[in-house]
């Protein structure tokens, strides 16, 4: 029975879709006006492992998200580079698919501007306006806030406390163009954006929140199963969504609130301020296994924060070495017809222990105790005196699908070395077979002091990027 962590409820909830056998889920995308951060990576990462897991356990998934691709940011960066705001848009949501693609990242089902949907995006204000949830200010629209109903219910805050917060976040115009300093902008009157659209209350763009519910509404339904995001986003961004798709349709708008935690960098919470700050694209460019980065983002449960550092990533890589050394040990040993019982006994543990471990909330971590138990089992059978060709074809399937759930693909891939590191090892092969140990060990030394591993096993010689 699969539990998720409700962040209304703070508590694990059994989960029950909506339609029998099929998932409507919303992820939070990002605000198009730089290359992503790693930040950024881990809630997609996070969420695309999720929907994988879903995948797996056979529901049919409608993934939807978005680009913010309006904004304050944006309209500030068009400034600084002298662009249009949609050159700027159309360059970074280029960057987010190069960027998201080495990281194995599905596409979602539905993915779009907010630029998209700006007819519907006026139709819904334009309804609340109608029914007194929202009023007009000065070109402005403002969402009411006590009219809300549980306002701050999964921020888990009272109104009046975070009434009193917004208070001291806003300057003296902002509070006179509202009736209350918690009423939020549904749409902006914004002289400085070069893209306007024309609406009952004179040209404007958008509001940031106003979006997430159009598209949620227009792409999946009133109410839906899932919708995520990062744990910063509680307050206000989803807040605000709750409030406004309800007063909307006058039904729930999700029934579980997932949210991933921050990343960490050396233990200091990542930020441009701290000089800490890392983008994907930086990343990507600095580091050759893109599989291993995406290991790290994923082998931490996913509402627990990431702490990101060289030593972490480097770790992260020989624990996936470990997998892809085992699993490339077993394609390439010599195997018998048949199949072994006792063995596929347990393969078949191994694999309920995984969906035992992502069943409770996405656990990921014991998720991957299950897979090096599995991991273990492969490196003894390969070392066995009878392998049985079925049986092994059975761990190669189960390992790379359960890996696959996690977004690690490859791992029957030989590493690509350099020239020199495949001369070296040539080298060396030729010492082993002339039992010259003595060159053996310099040679294998030489290598290590270009970054690479030897170990040898039955299979010959096996190479680790260090």
């Amino acid at each position: 029975m699969l539990k998720v962590f409700n962040t209304v409820s703070l508590k694990k909830e059994e989960f029950v879709p909506i339609n029998p056998g099929k998932v409507m889920m919303y992820v939070c995308g990002p605000t198009v006006y730089n290359y992503i951060h790693i930040g950024n990576a881990r809630s997609s990462i996070a969420f695309d492992t999720i929907r994988r897991y879903l995948t797996y356990r056979g529901y049919d998934v409608n993934f939807v998200s978005n680009f913010t691709d309006v904004d304050d940011k944006i309209i500030n960066r068009a400034q600084e580079e002298a662009v249009s705001e949609q050159e700027i848009a159309e360059k970074y949501i280029k960057a987010f698919y190069d960027d998201t693609l080495p990281l194995n990242i599905l596409p979602a089902t539905t993915r779009t501007n907010a630029t998209d949907v700006i007819p519907d995006i006026i139709a819904f204000i334009s309804d609340l306006v109608d029914k007194g949830y929202a009023y007009e200010s000065h070109g402005d629209v403002y969402f009411r806030v006590r009219k809300s109903k549980d306002y701050g219910l999964l921020a888990h805050e009272s109104i009046d406390d975070l009434e009193v917060g917004a208070s001291g976040r806003l300057d003296e115009h902002a509070l006179e163009l509202k009736e209350d300093p918690l009423d939020f902008a549904l749409w902006k009157n914004e002289p400085r954006s070069v893209i306007k659209w024309d609406s009952p209350w004179g040209q404007g763009r958008p509001g940031w929140h106003i979006e997430c519910s159009v598209m949620s509404t227009k792409y999946l339904a009133d109410t839906i199963d899932i919708h995520g995001g990062g744990i910063d986003l509680v307050f206000p961004h989803h807040t605000d969504e709750i409030a406004q798709s309800e007063a909307h349709t006058g039904k729930q708008f999700v029934h579980y609130w997932l949210h991933n935690g921050f990343v960490n960098v050396n233990d200091e919470k990542m930020s441009k301020s701290l000089g800490n700050f890392t983008t994907v694209r930086d990343l990507l460019n600095s580091y050759d296994d893109p599989m291993t980065i995406r290991y790290l983002m994923v082998a931490t449960h996913y509402r627990r924060p990431i702490n990101y550092s060289t030593a972490e990533l480097a770790r992260s890589r020989v624990e996936l070495d470990r997998i892809r050394t085992a699993y490339r040990r077993l394609q390439k040993a010599d195997k018998t017809a048949g199949k072994d019982s006792v063995i596929e006994k347990k393969l078949s543990k191994s694999v309920a222990d995984f969906i035992t471990a992502m069943d409770d909330d996405f656990n990921v971590a014991n998720a991957l105790a299950a897979i090096f138990d599995l991991v273990k089992l492969t490196n003894s059978y390969v070392d066995s005196a009878d392998i049985k060709d079925q049986t092994a074809a059975n761990i190669l399937k189960q390992l790379s699908q359960l890996m696959s759930v996690l977004g690690i693909s490859g791992l029957g891939n030989d590493t690509i070395l350099p020239k020199k590191i495949q001369d070296l090892l040539a080298q060396r092969k030729t010492a082993r077979a002339n039992k010259d140990w003595s060159q053996s060990d310099e040679l294998r030394d030489q290598i290590a002091e270009s970054g690479y591993e030897v170990r040898d096993d039955s299979n010959g010689q096996q190479v680790h990027k260090i």
